[in-house]
This record gives structure tokens, sequence and C-alpha cells, in this order.
């Protein structure tokens, strides 16, 4: 397995690269450090921003092409959103939507993102809904597939009660580092508390913080979820985490190419364990020291969520350790979650000192579009690829997800 990420040369002109980013964004240098490492070259760069005014690009057939996140961009988040600050909270459906467009209109070369693929990761729903066909551990959602609209706080308490949750998150279907996500807490006296990065201005609009801070009036929870709902909501079991410190913790594993290569602890005294909003890198060999044996399977259970996802590359495993680190369930499957800078591979991985995009350069040569590695299958107990739900195309997703593009 060691030697499975390895490129030879075999006497064929280098890959030429192609990524489409923001070329200014520290993930394009990373990646260029990476191929041009391995002797690959620079890559050329196609922006966003270019490709959406333009309503299009065509690559050569001879390119690799590789998707980058359009995030961090406050031009290409109001192409996509139309909102006046990228702060702002309300528009991820028309983002979703102009997003997928912008995908579509790319032709040529050799893909390494499914379109289809990023349609279903990018609808939390739908990504749910895949992974639970697939026999892959996910918290309970009545939400799950995207079959119970969600437009209002009413229509969030109704379907808590209906589902017998009393702790839940709600979070924007089309969101990502935890915008619009709610840690919502209810007693059997009724009263009810909210965690959130959100911020509600007195015009009831509403902004992402840095700061994380809890609602504790049911008034304002309904508020700032009405003005989500348009969007589409997602509503998951809230799964009591393991603890590493006396803080929560959660587990983003990077899949390449079918194997877990890399992995980072994230604790945080908040439920959002996410680093920009105050958590913090933890100690992975105590977490392998205290999941033990199960530590296999905490890898295993991430590569068997990244095979739902066959036509991508890579993918990022948000993963939940149970109190005690001996059971593991799978959040959400990110497109881009590879920013990891300076981690390099597991042991055994095949990526030992190389980093998230140097795994990923490695393994592109010779990866195949539905395939999964030789050496690490999932266990004969995970339902096989053909078991998973039919493939969504763009025009079959739920209209709901559109209805503000």
């Amino acid at each position: 397995m060691g030697s499975g990420m390895q490129y030879t040369e075999t006497g064929s002109a280098r890959p030429r690269w192609a990524v489409v980013a923001n070329g200014d964004n520290r993930r394009v240098s990373l990646f260029a450090a990476a191929t041009e490492a391995a002797g690959h070259g620079t890559p050329r760069v196609v922006e966003w921003g270019d490709v959406l005014r333009e309503g299009g690009h065509h690559f050569a057939d001879d390119e690799l092409v590789r998707l980058d996140s359009p995030g961090e961009s406050a031009e290409v988040d109001a192409l996509l959103r139309d909102v006046d600050d990228p702060t702002r909270v309300e528009g991820s459906a028309r983002w979703y939507g102009r997003f997928l467009e912008c995908v579509t209109s790319l032709s040529g070369g050799r893909r390494l993102d499914d379109t289809v693929d990023l349609a279903v990761m990018f609808d939390k729903r739908l990504c749910h809904d895949r992974l639970l066909r697939a026999g892959v551990p996910v918290p309970p959602s009545p939400t799950s597939g995207g079959v119970s609209p969600v437009r209002d706080w009413a229509d969030v308490r109704g379907l808590m009660e209906e589902a017998g949750l009393r702790r839940v998150f709600v979070k924007l279907a089309h969101g990502s580092s935890a915008s619009g996500v709610l840690a919502i807490e209810t007693t059997a006296s009724g009263r009810i508390r909210a965690t959130t990065s959100v911020e509600r201005t007195e015009e009831g609009r509403l902004h992402n913080s840095l700061r994380v801070r809890r609602y504790t009036e049911e008034r304002e929870i309904a508020a700032i979820v009405d003005t989500l709902a348009p969007d589409g909501l997602h509503i998951e079991r809230w799964l009591p985490k393991a603890s590493l410190g006396g803080r929560s913790a959660d587990l983003r594993i990077v899949v390449v190419g079918g194997r877990a290569t890399h992995a980072v602890v994230r604790t945080s005294r908040f439920p959002l364990t996410n680093l920009h909003l105050g958590g913090a890198r933890g100690d992975l060999a105590a977490v392998r020291a205290l999941a033990g044996d199960r530590w296999a399977a905490a890898l295993e259970t991430s590569e068997r969520a990244a095979a739902c996802f066959p036509g991508t590359l890579c993918v990022g495993v948000d993963l939940l350790p149970a109190v005690g680190w001996r059971r593991f369930a799978v959040g959400e499957v990110n497109a881009f979650g590879d920013l990891l800078p300076r981690l390099t591979g597991l042991p055994g991985s095949g990526a030992e000192g190389l980093d998230t995009y140097a795994a990923q350069v490695a393994a592109a040569v010779s990866f195949t579009p539905g395939g999964l590695p030789a050496t690490r299958r999932p266990a004969a107990s995970a339902a096989p690829p053909t078991s998973l739900a039919p493939p969504v195309r763009p025009h079959e997703l739920p209209r709901n997800t559109h209805a503000t593009v």
C-alpha cells in the first residue's frame, strides 16, 4: 500500500495541469507547489470569475482539470449570490444553482471532480440520503433526501417533535464553513437554546460572525430560521461527541483516490468545531490511542463515504466520534475539504511525507472515476456500489433547491 501513490514516469509527456480557482488564493499556490515538486510544471489557472462572466471554458483533451473552492473572493461571491456583503448568510440557494451552472459550462479535459458528485455534496439533504442508502452511518435526519421541505421555524419544531429529537443541528442545505448552522437544544419544560455564529441585525439581516453566541429567546431563534428557510434547510440529530482534553472533538479525514490519507482532530468548547470559530487542532496520536483497534474502522467509514462519490478524486469527510471513541458517523462530505497546510499523510496511507495536494498530484495520474483502490476496499458489510441511489442530475434536484435562483 505504501507505494500506491508514487508517480512513475512511463515515457509519456508529463501531465498538463489546469485548475479552476480564485488565482490569488493560497490554495492555488499550495497546489502549484505540489505539481512543481512532482516535476509536472505550473498548472494553468482558470479564474472562477472569468468562467462565470464568460459562460464557460473549454480544456484541451490532455489537460488534467482540478476544481478548487470558489470561496474567499468577494467578487466571485457577489457573482454567485448577488449579495452586497460577503459576511451575509442569505443567498446560498442562489449560490448553489449558479455554481452548478458554472461547473456544467466547463468542457473538455480529464476531469477530477464529477459534476453530479458536486451537486450531491453541496446539498446536505441529498448527501445524507446517498450515504444512508450506501449503509454509511449518519445522524438520523427527518429531511434526508429533501422529501420534507422546511418552510419556517414551525416546521422545524414540528419535525423535531415528530422524530422525537430534542437536540438537533439545523443547517443551510447548501451552506459551508458553518454558515447558518444552529445547534438547537430543547428541554422537557419547553426551554430552548441555539448556539450559532449567526448574528442578526436590528433590520433582520443575517451575518456570519467569528464569535459563537447563544440565543435563548424562541422569537429570536424563530426569526433566524424563518430568514434562512427559503434557501433550504437540513435537520439532523445532534449526536453526543467524544471529548479530548475536556473539549468536544471530531475529525476531518481527507480521502484521495479512495484512500484515507490525512486526518486532523478539531476540538472546541462549543458544538461547532470549525477552526475559524475558535476551534483548535487536537492531538491525533492521543485520538488513535483512545480509539485503539477502532481507528481502522474510523478510516474505513471515511473511505466508504468517499466511495459514494466515485467520480471525484479527493473529498474531506467530517467524522463524528461517539462518546468513548468506539463508534463513528459521517456528518458531511466536503468537495473542497483539503486545505490542511503542512499536514502530512497517515502511516500506511501511501501518502507519508506528502501534504494533501501532493497526495492528489501523485494519485491523479492513475485515477479512474468509479474505481476503488485494490489495497483497501470497503468491508463486506458495506453496501456495494450498485446499491447506491441512482445518479442525481442537476435538473432532477428538488425544486426548492433552486427556489431563489
